[in-house]
Parts: C-alpha cells; sequence; structure tokens
C-alpha cells in the first residue's frame, strides 16, 4: 500500500514537472544560488596572485683554498679567499587581497616579507608591480601597494564574532592555479575552531607568533598564503596562512582539512602600524631565561605544583630585574593567561614590542604576586639573550 501510494506521488510530481518545464528549471536555477555563490561572485575581483621573486645568498668554502694557500702556489696566484658568497634567485608563489580602492594590498610575510621582485595579478588579467609598504615577521602579516585607483576590494569583518559551524570560504592561489586563468581557486567549509594560538620557527631563529587564529577545514594548500577567509555575508574574517599536512610534495603540501587564518581584527591592528611606520619594533629582551617546570625541576626547587616556567637567570639592570623577578621564580600567567607550557610564554611575550608593559603573576616561596614589566630595546652587545 505504502508502494503504490509513493508510486503515485512520484508519477504526480512527474506530470507536473512535464507540465511546467520552464517553472521547474527556473525553480532549479534558484535554488543554485545561495549565500556561498553570491559571497564569491562580490569578492572574486578583489582577490590576487602573487608572484615573488626574493634573493637569496649562498656561502661556500673554496676546495682548492689549502692547495693555493701553500707559499710556492701562492707567488703564481696570489692570495685566494677561502669563502664565496653567490647570489642566486627563488621564486614563489602566494595570494592576497585588496583591502582599499586605492590599491592596498594584504598578504603573509611568509609569502612577500623578503621579496625583491613582486607581480600582482588581477581577475581580468592585469598584471601590476608592488612594492612592499611594511612587514611584520612575527604576527606573519605584509601590505603591499600598488598604483591605480577604483580597484575593487573586500569589506573586512568583526572576527570577535566568528562562531564556531559558521560558513567558511577560502580564496586564492593554491599550486598557481590563478595563473592558468586569472580566477582564485574557492573552497568551502566551517569554522571548526577559534582562539587557536601556537608558534612556529622562522629563517632568522625568531619565531612566528600565530595567536588566536581561527581554524577550518575548507581546502587551504600551498599558494593559498595570504588570500582572505571569509564568511557567508562574504567579509573577511581571516587570512589564510597555516596548513596542517601528512606530506608535501614538489609543488607543497596539500589540505588535510585542518588549517588556519590569523583573525581579520588582530590583521587590522598589525595594517595600521605597517601603514604609518612600515614596520613593528620587535628587538626587546626580557633580560631573563625561563625553562619549563617538570616534576624533576620541582623535586630539585623545592616547588609546590609543575605548572608555570622557571626563571633561571635574571640579567643586571635588565627589564626583569627592574622589575623585581628573581633567579627561582616561578612565573604561571602572563596578561592573564597561563603560561602552563613552554609555547604559553612564547606566544605572551615574542608577540610583544619595544616599551610595551607585560603583567606577570609569579610564585615566590609559596606567594604569588603581580609585577609589571616594561620589554626594552635590546643591548648591542652582550647581556642575557632573551
Amino acid at each position: 500500500m505504502k508502494t503504490t501510494a509513493l508510486k503515485a506521488v512520484a508519477a504526480a510530481m512527474l506530470a507536473a514537472v512535464s507540465a511546467h518545464p520552464l517553472a521547474a528549471q527556473s525553480d532549479i536555477a534558484v535554488s543554485r544560488k545561495n549565500a556561498i555563490t553570491r559571497a564569491v561572485a562580490r569578492c572574486s575581483p578583489a582577490i590576487v596572485g602573487i608572484n615573488v621573486t626574493e634573493t637569496r645568498q649562498q656561502y661556500y668554502t673554496d676546495p682548492y683554498a689549502d692547495f693555493f694557500g701553500d707559499p710556492f702556489f701562492r707567488n703564481f696566484w696570489g692570495d685566494r679567499p677561502r669563502t664565496y658568497r653567490k647570489n642566486y634567485e627563488v621564486r614563489s608563489l602566494g595570494s592576497g587581497f585588496l583591502i582599499s580602492e586605492d590599491g592596498y594590498i594584504l598578504t603573509n610575510d611568509h609569502v612577500a616579507g623578503n621579496a625583491t621582485k613582486i607581480v600582482v595579478t588581477m581577475t581580468n588579467g592585469a598584471k601590476y608591480d608592488a612594492r612592499i609598504v611594511g612587514t611584520d615577521p612575527v604576527t606573519d602579516v605584509a601590505l603591499l601597494k600598488i598604483e591605480g585607483s577604483k580597484f575593487p576590494f573586500v569589506k573586512l569583518a568583526n572576527s570577535d564574532d566568528v562562531e564556531v559551524g559558521e560558513w567558511a570560504i577560502a580564496f586564492g592561489n593554491p599550486f598557481g592555479l590563478f595563473d592558468n586563468n586569472a580566477k582564485p581557486t574557492v573552497t568551502v567549509g566551517v569554522v571548526s575552531n577559534v582562539g587557536v594560538s601556537f608558534t612556529q620557527p622562522m629563517g632568522n631563529n625568531g619565531r612566528r607568533v600565530y595567536r588566536n587564529m581561527i581554524q577550518t577545514d575548507a581546502a587551504i594548500s600551498s599558494g593559498n598564503s595570504g588570500g582572505p577567509l571569509m564568511n557567508g555575508l562574504g567579509e573577511v574574517i581571516g587570512v589564510n596562512t597555516v596548513i596542517y599536512s601528512t606530506a608535501q610534495g614538489s609543488s607543497g603540501a596539500g589540505s588535510i582539512g585542518i588549517g588556519f587564518a590569523i583573525p581579520i581584527n588582530r590583521v587590522k591592528a598589525v595594517v595600521e602600524r605597517l601603514r604609518d611606520n612600515g614596520t613593528i619594533r620587535r628587538d626587546f629582551w626580557t633580560g631573563m631565561t625561563v625553562t619549563p617546570v617538570n616534576e624533576e625541576i620541582a623535586k630539585y626547587y623545592r616547588l609546590d605544583a609543575t605548572d608555570g616556567v622557571l626563571v633561571t637567570e635574571v640579567a643586571s639592570n635588565g627589564p626583569a630585574d627592574e622589575a623585581g623577578i628573581e633567579p627561582g621564580d616561578v612565573i604561571i600567567a602572563i596578561d592573564g593567561q597561563p603560561t602552563l607550557r613552554e609555547d604559553d610564554i612564547n606566544i605572551a611575550i615574542l608577540d610583544g614590542e619595544v616599551n610595551k608593559k607585560i603583567t606577570l603573576d609569579v610564585r615566590r616561596g609559596g606567594k604569588t604576586s603581580s609585577v609589571t614589566m616594561t620589554l626594552k630595546a635590546r643591548p648591542r652587545s652582550g647581556g642575557v639573550r632573551n
């Protein structure tokens, strides 16, 4: 009986479609238009592909230096340098997006921060030489500029309002596909998590601080870096920056559904500084060294708990010394954020700048107190490394 009823309903629907084919097609056409397609249509013209040329230096030792260093051969050939320097060019690509009609472009520092030449490709195929207005390696944000006017640009959202589970639309130039037809690749997912903080090493022995990142399962692959992560309204909630991948091939790493974007509110604050000054002064020091507290260290120093980080060295007249911090103190929080692991203190301190004041909760002899430390410009020589 139930099967007979279903067949009757199906037959009625087929008859209705056959009787009104244009109406049915119209309904399908309307259903294909949704928040995603509208956001893509609105934002795509402001997305750019970025091609970067970077000049690097390679040092190598002359394998015949000792041979020609012999006094006999030196009479004929003279002194030969033992070490040579060779310049070579590295080309890479990434993504970016226009944030103003007069040509300001956002991307990552790791995409364009060390570039000697930057070429930006628009969705209409036009190419522009771009210059670096300013870059901040710690936050991994770079601000570029192309000359012109009335460029299409995107709207920046309030990333503090981002909710887990809402639509996330990633735009970019994965594996250089933008160069094929001057159009960005679009991938869609959801906001998987918010407030994820971590650090990663960068080339000059420093660390990038990725703070309160937005996690998404929208596919982000090599070349997507610097592109925008949008919400369902077509507003930028973050800058695609980091992916976790199980493997990396010659063309780069692909997505496994774990990508991170810098929240756009953090980017806004950095961009304002870069536009005014071109850089943010990160050449500070704390005048102390620390180590995580584990059970062995807690037992050795007779500490009551293993949370926090232990201060092992304090430089005379350094910022920590002036704040009243002593060796043996345990820092359990910085600016209200617990320091439960080594990366917590990196996130809290390395994101600082010269003359910034930070508040440290310090445990000493079973008592806890708060002290304020001012980060000062690093001395030109000597002093404690941190």
